[in-house]
């Protein structure tokens, strides 16, 4: 399976393993993705100076933080003054009634637990919709510690809004498990890519499955209603922040996320 029609979407930056361009994959229209729009990484952190260079030359001018605190405090590095960084925690630990059925378990880090994050607190994936799509002018990278599950879950949201076609989606998911062996190496820490493919077997799937299951049941209107996105938040998330075919979507209240993928 490839990942996009161009799969030359790999974002080159000195540091980054797990860095791409969310560009150049197939929509249910037939067109592709724009490119330099939105990119998707594992903590920016890890950036060498020649690195933060390679993301400047890229187009990219904002860094979304989807990390909580914690991991936030553990930063070595100053960023450049040409980007802007905003921080907006996915997670949301408070939530302990939430999170006691999937953290201890390790379910954490696994799509299994994607659609339920989104159904018990749809506020925190829609704050960070809203602050992608309402970034300063330039390309926009989002990420988190390892650019997997919460940078997978804000990705399955972009995509799904610009009517990506569904193979296309799960291609762009398995990018960051086929790199398993890559950011292991690159954060000095074992692969884990076949426990977590175990453990969702012990819940009856795989970790492509249990992806396809999440993105099957995934009702983006429901969601984007349930996270009170505005009206203008709304039309960037449809139009990609003007870069997709507005054909795709309306601009008011109403807007149609009805699209079908194929």
């Amino acid at each position: 399976m490839e990942p996009s029609d161009d799969n030359n979407r790999a974002l080159q930056a000195d540091g980054l393993v797990n860095a791409r361009d969310l560009g150049g994959l197939r929509r249910a229209d037939g067109t592709l993705t724009p490119r330099g729009v939105f990119f998707r990484s594992e903590n920016v952190d890890w950036l060498t100076p020649e690195g933060w260079q390679h993301l400047y030359d890229a187009g990219i001018r904002t860094i979304v933080d989807l990390r909580q605190q914690r991991e936030r405090d553990m930063d070595t590095q100053e960023r450049p003054d040409w980007l802007t960084t905003v921080h907006v925690d996915l997670d949301g630990l408070e939530n302990t009634e939430f999170w006691a059925g999937y953290w201890d378990n390790g379910l954490v880090g696994t799509a299994l637990y994607f659609l339920p994050h989104l159904s018990a607190m749809p506020e925190r994936a829609g704050a960070a919709l809203s602050s992608i799509v309402n970034a300063p002018p330039g390309g926009v990278l989002f990420h988190c510690m390892g650019g997997r599950d919460r940078t997978g879950i804000v990705a399955m949201l972009l995509l799904s809004a610009a009517g990506v076609q569904d193979e296309a989606i799960v291609a762009d998911y398995l990018e960051t498990v086929r790199l398993g062996d890559q950011r292991a190496a690159s954060s000095n820490r074992n692969n884990v890519e076949p426990l977590l493919n175990e453990l969702c077997e012990r819940h009856g799937t795989t970790t492509e499955g249990a992806f396809r299951a999440a993105l099957e049941g995934l009702d983006l209107e429901g969601f984007i209603e349930a996270a009170r996105l505005s009206q203008g938040d709304r039309a960037a998330l449809a139009t990609w922040r003007g870069n997709v075919d507005s054909r795709s979507a309306t601009a008011d209240l109403n807007c149609d996320f009805s699209l079908k993928r194929s």
